[in-house]
């Protein structure tokens, strides 16, 4: 069958795209624009893979949507493709509800139309997934429980806001027309191939380079980390499982203050890769914190993994350990996008 993945260049749609590949005999459609965050390189092994089809092209352009659909006639659409960082969405939030909101309902027509004209059997084994987030849930104190799928809707910035929206279109379309959606919220991710303006690279990178490793505010805030690979697997099990109109949190249950993942990265580099100048917590520097900072997020995964059959391997200290190892092992991969690709942008600062 074929499987059409939105965004499979991107860091979680392409350990998606690899685990497909990997792991099945499926065609996977990768629809992908190639935005400034999109990493060829992570599927690099599959370039020449016959079972890979790339097609360039936004998810807000309807007629190539169409296309896509007419031709390679998908079973299941799993819908990865958003743009993602906060900090760029409290200065530019546009181009935030354009991908995510109005691509959203753009992929969902085109998707309705297509799944229209299916055959009933076809019809009745369709799904579209679409990967969503723990950060439309708004922000937990200290102690209350963790988010889980009956947790009301309360986005605090304008990526969380623009997910929260395309998660109730593809709610509403199940519900008004029939289409056999369901939605997977998540937890940070983290692991190979993540560009470097998120958290635990960007601190990685700046720590190899001696360079600042900017904290916001106190570092308090806590968020649960799952490992990507993890993560792909859930998301693969939830196209084949996941019923209409269903909800699934997948998480690991693993929460870390953002002060505690940054001196875990500084400790692991220690190790791993210790620098003649002194240990790398020395570069820890706080700093203003961001507007509308969320203080905590967490989620309960049970029901997913009991629906699913799933539970994440990795723990935090594992991952992470794994992960920055990768990026020692993949220096020409970062430093590349350091000097060219993503020359003269602003990268994030820890939160």
């Amino acid at each position: 069958m074929a499987i059409l993945v939105t965004g499979g260049f991107g860091f979680i749609g392409s350990a998606v795209v690899r685990h497909l590949l990997t792991r099945s005999d499926h065609v996977v459609v990768n629809v992908d624009k190639m935005t400034y965050a999109a990493s060829p390189e992570a599927l690099a092994m599959h370039a020449a893979n016959p079972r890979h089809v790339h097609i360039r092209a936004d998810i807000c352009d309807a007629e190539a949507l169409r296309a896509a659909f007419a031709r390679y006639r998908p079973s299941h659409v799993m819908h990865l493709a958003a743009e993602s960082h906060v900090d760029r969405s409290i200065d530019g939030p546009a181009e935030f509800i354009r991908t995510n909101v109005v691509g959203t309902e753009v992929l969902l027509e085109v998707a309705r139309e297509y799944w229209s004209g299916l055959e009933p059997s076809a019809r009745a084994a369709f799904r579209f997934h679409h990967v969503s987030t723990d950060e439309v849930f708004g922000a937990l104190g200290p102690t209350d429980p963790p988010f889980g799928p009956q947790t009301r809707y309360d986005p605090r910035s304008p990526y969380s806001a623009s997910k929260a929206a395309s998660d109730h279109l593809v709610r509403a379309w199940q519900h008004t027309y029939g289409l056999p959606t369901f939605v997977t919220n998540t937890t940070n991710n983290y692991g190979p191939w993540q560009f470097p303006e998120k958290l635990i690279p960007l601190m990685t990178l700046n720590a190899l380079q001696g360079r600042p490793l900017p904290v916001y505010g106190d570092g308090s805030n806590v968020r649960d980390w799952l490992y990507v690979e993890d993560h792909a697997e859930a998301l693969v099990l939830a196209l084949f499982r996941g019923q209409p109109g269903a909800t699934y949190c997948i998480g690991a249950r693993q929460e870390r203050s953002n002060l505690q993942v940054v001196k875990t990265i500084c400790r692991l580099l220690d190790e791993l890769r210790p620098d003649p100048a002194g240990p790398h917590e020395r570069l820890i520097t706080f700093v203003r914190d961001r507007p509308g900072h969320d203080f905590r997020y967490a989620m309960d995964p049970s029901s997913a993994e009991e629906a699913l059959g799933w539970r994440a391997r990795h723990d935090f200290e594992t991952g992470l350990r794994k992960t920055i190892g990768w990026y020692l092992e993949h220096e020409g991969w970062w430093r590349a996008i350091l000097s060219s690709r993503y020359a003269g942008e602003r990268l994030g600062v820890a939160g």
